[in-house]
């Protein structure tokens, strides 16, 4: 005697059941306005600075180091040192980020982050001087001209960053994207000095 075959019993979902996608919460407004007064102060900072340099009659000679042939030398090596240390930066930083699979997340790259970003402002410093009291905002050719408006830009961008890191809920783009172009204004300035001096002028002490 045969019996009737039985019918398949329908199949309604997968096992296991697929994870739910992960949920983005969109950045609050709250977080973003914690940007406003930084980025505005950062503002101010390239405009004054940028203004001072165009009224202000250069005087020639601000900066000068013994040992050293001429001011312009004293300039374009410590922006190289600067230079240097920037890169010491964005290494640092990529390897914090783990972009950079080095070290295995060693404590001290924090501190040599912190220090180098420290030392590269501070040797930036008598370079500035030179620039703003010596030669002043200046525009008769493209690279001046850029090499003006990428230093106004580098102080106006790192006071908007240092002063992002004494504030709570700051999004968390914000200070690799301001360090990002710290690095990228402190590299244009490098290319347009000290750069260009020593592929027009040779390596000079």
């Amino acid at each position: 005697m045969s019996t009737p075959m039985e019918r398949p019993i329908p199949v309604t979902e997968s096992w296991p059941a697929p994870a739910p996608a992960p949920v983005v919460p969109p950045p609050s407004p709250k977080s973003a306005a914690t940007l406003i007064v930084p980025v505005l102060v950062g503002c101010l900072v390239a405009a004054a600075l940028g203004v001072y340099g165009k009224l202000h009659e250069p005087t020639g000679i601000a900066v000068n180091v013994a040992g050293f042939s001429s001011p312009q030398t004293v300039k374009v090596w410590l922006a190289t040192l600067a230079g240097f240390l920037a890169l010491v930066q964005l290494f640092t930083a990529l390897v914090m980020y783990g972009k950079i699979k080095l070290f295995g997340g060693a404590s001290w790259l924090g501190a040599v982050h912190r220090w180098s970003g420290r030392v590269a402002f501070i040797t930036s410093i008598p370079v500035a001087l030179h620039c703003l009291y010596a030669l002043g905002f200046a525009e008769y050719d493209t690279r001046v001209l850029a090499h003006s408006l990428l230093g106004c830009f580098f102080y106006g961008t790192f006071a908007t960053k240092m002063l992002l890191l004494a504030k709570k809920g700051v999004p968390n783009w914000a200070l690799p994207f301001l360090g990002g172009l710290v690095f990228t204004a402190l590299s244009g300035l490098f290319v347009t000095s000290a750069l260009w001096f020593f592929t027009t002028f040779g390596v000079k002490f």
